[in-house]
């Protein structure tokens, strides 16, 4: 009996391999992700053996894309969209300048024509989804500010790819060198695609908000979690296709605008619950994708220009980024949490690089080049983030002070909180009205001055920096909490913490077991982990509640 295999192939097979190829890169204590795209050159048309359908890969990779932003736009709220665009308009803006200038002066190094440059340029300024959002869950960082800033750089990112990709065939006889240049046209097609954008936007934030929660609230009220799953499932991929197909939008900004219009939903929660299973299995594929498009000959043919255009994607945007959140006043943890989650390349690319092979404006030199910087920024991404905290620690040193050291604050044997956020201020409540004796560090200058109001000690500054530590009085402290939701930011803290007082009891928070453990071997006292302690407050209710007569 024939069967038509070749999607069921391209599952098997390219799932099968990742999970090998993961395991491996595991046990050789590298990033999963490596051993995936391992898997996907393995199985690509330039490697002998069995060839899987990379149209059918890339179609299966784009699924996980869907689900892995509707995910975040799940986690994320209108509100905090609209907070983190004073720096992700002008930061992304800024950086897709820098970078598209680096790569167009590289090309123009290498005797490349201008439209090569330009297209080469673009495709190695945007980040990636799936790697910039794996690396923020990863480290827990996805839901604190810095991860908010990095997804709204990533939306905007998108906003210009999806312009460029219409302007691109307009300008194209000029890019070539031949043709005039019409005004007009580029007009329409400016103005068409803004207004398509605008409309689906505004049919979204008006229509979606009513229609998309109603319609989890009256499937969950039935009681079929197949039915649930289902209705989760079909809006991400319905919306992001009806986004890409009738408004020209993007398949990730498509879904996630419909995850933010679905976390109006009370049931928001439970639907990131049923569409992780997914989410994650096709972001899997996403790698093996790109693995199989990757040509490892341009490894042996063009190694400079290979080093070249790596170092573009892992300096020159990192560089640019991070200059550019520091110049608007943020933070170094905040700085390197960004450019970190940029430097690296991804589906834009490729489709850019598509784009331009079809329009005679790139080579296929030029393609596998993006492809090889592609690879290679992949795979080095995690190594950055692991630099974080010695490059923090480095940049955040102040050897030379302007000014002579504050007068540290009067107080011994109190209790240090870090981080006056939600977190902090209810553990702070709790302190205050046990009349016990404490100090706040908090970087949030607005939030210090409230608190200095209050007559609350409050040091305002960074707590990884062993002076804004000393000014809190540390050394002297008995308990310190620190309620910093960034898992990296916690880990450089508590490391000064220790240095300064070892015999502190530190208290920390975590998202989940693999970073409770991983503090726990830091030397934490005690790691409050969410979902634990809220099971164990619920069971001590219900004893409570089973006691009463």
């Amino acid at each position: 009996m024939p069967h038509h295999t070749e999607l069921i192939a391209a599952l098997a097979i390219g799932l099968t391999l990742a999970f090998f190829g993961g395991l491996l890169a595991t046990r050789l204590r590298l990033p999963p992700l490596v051993g995936y795209l391992l898997a996907g050159v393995a199985v690509g048309p330039f490697t002998p053996g069995f060839v899987a359908d990379s149209h059918i890969a890339a179609q299966l990779s784009e699924i996980g894309v869907i689900l892995l932003m509707f995910g975040v736009g799940l986690h994320f709220s209108i509100q905090d969209l609209l907070a983190v665009r004073r720096i992700a308009i002008p930061g992304a803006l800024g950086q897709i300048l820098v970078a598209t200038l680096l790569g167009m002066g590289a090309a123009h190094l290498w005797g490349w024509p201008l439209g090569q440059g330009l297209v080469f340029g673009l495709a190695l300024s945007v980040a990636s989804t799936v790697v910039l959002l794996r690396a923020l869950e990863e480290r827990g960082t996805l839901g604190t500010p810095s991860g908010q800033i990095a997804v709204g750089w990533l939306v905007v990112e998108d906003l210009v790819m999806v312009l460029a990709l219409v302007l691109l065939p307009a300008l194209a006889p000029l890019l070539q060198g031949g043709g005039a240049l019409n005004l007009g046209e580029i007009a329409l097609s400016l103005g068409v695609t803004l207004g398509k954008v605008a409309l689906f936007v505004a049919l979204m934030m008006v229509a979606g908000r009513r229609f998309v929660p109603w319609l989890l609230t009256r499937v969950a009220r039935l009681g079929s979690r197949e039915l649930f799953t289902l209705a989760v499932l079909g809006t991400a991929l319905g919306i992001a296709y009806g986004a890409g197909v009738l408004f020209d939008v993007s398949f990730a900004l498509g879904a996630f605008l419909a995850g933010v219009v679905a976390s109006e939903s009370k049931f928001s929660q439970k639907a990131a619950e049923d569409a992780l299973p997914f989410q994650d299995a096709f972001a899997v594929l996403f790698f093996v994708a790109v693995g199989m498009l990757f040509n490892p000959a341009i490894l042996l043919n063009a190694p400079l220009l290979v080093i070249g255009t790596a170092l573009i994607i892992l300096f020159g945007k990192t560089i640019a980024a991070f200059l550019i959140v520091r110049l608007l006043r943020y933070p170094v943890a905040t700085a390197l949490t960004v450019a970190f989650s940029l430097a690296q390349i991804g589906e834009f690319s490729f489709i850019l690089a598509t784009l331009g092979l079809d329009l005679k404006l790139l080579t296929p030199q030029g393609q596998n080049l993006i492809l090889a910087g592609a690879i290679i920024s992949i795979t080095l991404n995690p190594f950055l983030f692991r630099a974080a905290p010695t490059l923090q620690r480095w940049l955040s040193a102040d050897p030379t002070p302007a000014t002579p050291e504050p007068t540290p604050l009067p107080l011994r044997n109190h209790a240090l909180v870090i981080g006056h956020g939600r977190v902090g201020q209810l553990t702070a409540q709790a302190l205050h009205s046990q009349r016990i004796p404490l100090a706040v560090i908090e970087q949030d200058e607005d939030r210090a001055a409230t608190l200095r109001a209050q007559g609350t000690p409050v040091i305002h500054g960074d707590a990884a920096r062993a002076d804004i530590l000393r000014l809190a009085a540390a050394p002297g402290a008995r308990v310190v909490v620190i309620a910093t939701p960034d898992a990296l930011q916690t880990t450089l803290i508590m490391e000064q913490v220790r240095a300064l007082n070892p015999a502190v009891h530190v208290i920390v928070r975590a998202h989940d077991e693999h970073t409770r453990d991983a503090l726990h071997e830091l030397g934490a006292s005690e790691v409050v982990y969410g979902e634990h302690q809220l099971g164990l407050a619920m069971g001590e209710r219900a004893r409570s509640a089973l006691a009463v007569p």
